[in-house]
Parts: C-alpha cells; sequence; structure tokens
C-alpha cells in the first residue's frame, strides 16, 4: 500500500474551491456568501453560497471534511466489510443552476474517503465526476463537454474515460421514470488503482477540468434570449433534478446519514422548480429534441 496525505488532499480541496468560485464571480459579478459550520460529531466545512445573481440562479460550492466513529449504512451498503470503522471524509461538491434556460445546470464532486480500524490498514478511495443537465440540447455542447472529460482521463489509461462515462450514465439515471437526467459526464468511486499517487492525481485532473468544461458553455448561453415558454420547461425540468437528489444520490443519502449539515447538504436543490400531472411535449418541438435526440445514452466523442 502507499502513503496517503490526508493533508495534501484537503488543502488541494480548500484550493479547488477557491479557484472554481473566483472563475464564476468572474462570469456572474456577484460574490458568494460563505458559511462556516462545524459538525457536531466532528469536523465541519464551509458552504458557498450565490442567489439571485446575473448568471446564476442558485449556485452553490462546497467543502467539508467530517469524520466519525462509525461509516453511515450509505458508505458500507457496498463495501460491508467496512462497518464498524471510523472514517474521514473530505470532499468538494457544487451545483450551478443558471437563471438562463438555454445555459445548463451543471454539478461537480471530488471526494477522499479514509475507513480506519485498529490493528488493520487505513482502506482508502477517491470518488467524484461531473455530468450536465440542459434544458435546450445544442451536440457542438455536449460534445465539447465529453472531449474535455476524455482528455482529462487520457493520461490514466485509454479505459477510463469509457468506463466511468458508462458508469455517469447508469448512475444519473431516474429508474422510476426510465430516463436520464442529463447527458452525463464522469462519475467514479471507490478508485484507488495504481498507488495513491496516481489516484490522487486523476482525482485533481477531474476537479481541474471541470471550468474548462463548463465555463464556455455557460458563457455562449447565459445572453440568449427566451421567453416564458422555455422558463417554464425549464422550472419543469428542474424537477427531475430535484427528484434524484432526493431519491437516490448517494452523497446526499451520505450526508444526512452522517449527521451533516442539512442546509449545506440540499444546497443543489434549484430555488424554482415545478411539476405538472402526466405532462409530454409536443411533437417537432425544441422541448421533444432533448427527450428524443439528448437524453438517451450515446457516445458524443
Amino acid at each position: 500500500m502507499s502513503t496517503i496525505d490526508i493533508q495534501a488532499v484537503k488543502n488541494y480541496l480548500l484550493q479547488l474551491q477557491d479557484r472554481i468560485c473566483a472563475e464564476l464571480v468572474a462570469v456572474d459579478g456577484n460574490e458568494f456568501f460563505e458559511d462556516a459550520w462545524k459538525r457536531e460529531g466532528g469536523g465541519g466545512g464551509r458552504t458557498r453560497v450565490l442567489e439571485n445573481g446575473n448568471v446564476i440562479e442558485k449556485g452553490g460550492v462546497n467543502f467539508s471534511h467530517v469524520f466519525g466513529d462509525k461509516l453511515p449504512p450509505s458508505a458500507t451498503a457496498a463495501r460491508p466489510e467496512l462497518a464498524g470503522r471510523s472514517f474521514q471524509a473530505m470532499g468538494v461538491s457544487l451545483v450551478i443552476h443558471p437563471k438562463n434556460p438555454y445555459a445548463p445546470t451543471s454539478h461537480a464532486n471530488v471526494r477522499f474517503f479514509v475507513a480506519e480500524k485498529e490493528g488493520a490498514e487505513p482502506v482508502w478511495w477517491f470518488g467524484g465526476g461531473y455530468d450536465l443537465t440542459p434544458y435546450y440540447g445544442f451536440e457542438e455542447d455536449v460534445v465539447h463537454w465529453h472531449q474535455t472529460a476524455k482528455n482529462a482521463c487520457v493520461p490514466f489509461g485509454e479505459d477510463i474515460y469509457p468506463r466511468f462515462k458508462k458508469w455517469c450514465d447508469e448512475y444519473f439515471y431516474l429508474k422510476h421514470r426510465d430516463e436520464a437526467r442529463g447527458v452525463g459526464g464522469l462519475f467514479f468511486d471507490d478508485f484507488s488503482e495504481g498507488s495513491f499517487d496516481n489516484a490522487f492525481a486523476f482525482m485533481q485532473a477531474v476537479g481541474d477540468s471541470y471550468v474548462d468544461a463548463y465555463l464556455p458553455i455557460l458563457n455562449k448561453r447565459k445572453d440568449t434570449e427566451y421567453g416564458e415558454r422555455e422558463r417554464d420547461f425549464q422550472l419543469y425540468r428542474r424537477g427531475r433534478y430535484v427528484e434524484f437528489n432526493l431519491v437516490f444520490d448517494r452523497g446526499t443519502l451520505f450526508g444526512l446519514q452522517s449527521g451533516g449539515r442539512t442546509e449545506s447538504i440540499l444546497m443543489s436543490l434549484p430555488s424554482e422548480v415545478r411539476w405538472r400531472y402526466n405532462w409530454h411535449p409536443e411533437a417537432g418541438t425544441p422541448e421533444e429534441k432533448l427527450y428524443t435526440d439528448f437524453l438517451p445514452h450515446r457516445d458524443w466523442v
């Protein structure tokens, strides 16, 4: 086993939060509000939220570092042999909901876990990724998103992007709707391949490439003219985002089960959202095109 450096991971994550916030402030023109917090069971974090900005309707970029005597059920469901171990978990998680319906929502997360037990080697892994949720699809945007993700993966092996692209497609899927949440990207978990240095470098490559993947799309679409029809569809589709986060998302479940800070965990939810009963888009419309051309899984690069 290679030597792990928890402090190096924490330093990187704090710097990543700073860099991403600075890039988004440059686009929006408004600052994030920071809310530092402590967790009763151990640890804490700093939540940064931007609401009602010029470009961003609701955005959050969170850092957290929590620890405890026992891993919660969501963390041991796939690794029952770790039940009863103490843990440390740290990460940066962000969600950006733009005002403009032509600008997609984006989500990114990078994280590190260590599970320890007296008399045994610590078990550690990295996880994370990013995914894109457009309301109106543009093929050039989705190709750029996936090409950037692929470029970040290539130095770590030709199999990395197709593996984690497929995992993302399967993970961000609303089973009760038989429908993808968006157009995917990358998702990985329990990653400790090669060595600590290799796995840490991969996590950094994913974290560092997020702004390269998202900001060109946001800048291109943020000023597109739109009307009530587009806004109404955006709010309707945001309902899918809420459903996924509350029903399936492992990060949300881990945060709540581990006694995390509820306001920070649920900052990913949009400020405004609508549900309709049994609504379907009209044939031949741009709204229908999202369902027919973009949500079905496909190879974009």
